[in-house]
């Protein structure tokens, strides 16, 4: 049994009724959609956000249909926001998978998730499922403002230790938040519970993107090499905002020069790893993601011991752990 199973295996009833739901929720009378909507199901991940749901909701309460709404509207959300990051990426790969706007270009790419968009937004609002709602759309919101922020500092490339934060917070750790904390307002927690799942999600949510961000500057593949892919993107993060922190304005100006021209050279990316490697920047990022996986564990300690806590655990250690 993987991991990932032992970790299910208090909800692996939920997340097997959650599967037709999920596929329903999807569906279209056009034909076109309907295509691609199949397409994107036979191509779901691990499905780690649902999962969160289903264990947020066993920990505060007992697991019911406002559980499997959450949880639609999250995955539908989340698939969403999927698409369009490939469209402003131009991106043509998803999980070793064609994406959707390789496939049919990115007009069709960009009305496919809004469509799954609205199909969240409204599955909340067809079951009068308000407070899920504004918590869903609050994340929406901190998700787009942190993709622009990006886009605009990166295009500076001014980003900060603070300012990464603020990114990764509203970019990626605000939906894992969400998660938490509907899960727990779909079974009737109180509202200081809901928060308590929320900070739970949050700094899981930071964890889970530091852990990502340090992915890209390990060995990959057959040629063993780091992939540099957020490098090329000229995206600042965590690694080497600390590793540029700690050393002269002229070496920075060197290694920012080199990162504007990594997209057409490998010698460049080369460089600018080897740079992190040298400086430090690897061990402060695995530190500051222990720190805040550890804040995550110090929300759940509040709670009796349960399989739905201890699944939480395993999970919360499982993300900072993976390998991909």
């Amino acid at each position: 049994m993987s991991i990932l199973d032992e970790i299910k295996k208090p909800v692996d009833l939920d997340l097997d009724k959650f599967e037709p739901y999920f596929r329903s929720s999807m569906s279209s009378k056009v034909p076109l959609l309907d295509v691609i909507t199949n397409y994107i199901y036979r191509r779901k991940g691990k499905q780690l956000r649902p999962l969160l749901v289903f264990l947020s909701a066993g920990l505060n309460g007992k697991i019911n249909q406002s559980t499997y709404v959450a949880a639609g509207m999250i995955e539908l959300l989340h698939t969403a926001t999927l698409i369009h990051d490939d469209v402003v990426d131009e991106a043509y790969e998803r999980r070793s998978f064609f994406s959707i706007n390789a496939l049919w270009r990115s007009k069709i790419a960009v009305l496919v998730g809004d469509y799954l968009l609205s199909k969240g937004l409204l599955l909340a609002i067809e079951k009068n499922e308000i407070e899920l709602l504004r918590i869903m759309s609050q994340a929406v919101k901190d998700m787009s403002e942190g993709e622009l922020l990006q886009i605009e500092k990166s295009r500076r490339m001014d980003i900060n230790e603070s300012t990464y934060f603020e990114i990764i917070e509203k970019k990626t750790a605000s939906l894992l938040a969400s998660c938490s904390a509907n899960g727990a307002s779909s079974v009737g927690a109180t509202p200081e519970l809901v928060q308590r799942m929320k900070d739970f999600g949050l700094y899981l949510g930071i964890a889970f993107q530091i852990k990502d961000d340090l992915f890209d500057y390990q060995p990959k593949g057959i040629i063993g090499k780091p992939t540099g892919n957020d490098i090329k993107e000229k995206k600042l993060t965590l690694p080497l905002i600390h590793s540029l922190s700690n050393v002269s304005k002229k070496k920075q100006s060197e290694i920012l020069k080199l990162v504007r021209s990594s997209k057409r050279n490998n010698k460049s990316v080369e460089k600018v790893v080897a740079f992190v490697q040298q400086n430090g920047g690897l061990e402060y990022a695995v530190i500051k993601m222990q720190e805040y996986k550890t804040k995550a564990l110090e929300q759940l300690a509040f709670y009796p011991e349960s399989e739905y806590r201890k699944s939480l655990e395993m999970l919360t250690e499982y993300i900072v752990e993976r390998r991909k």
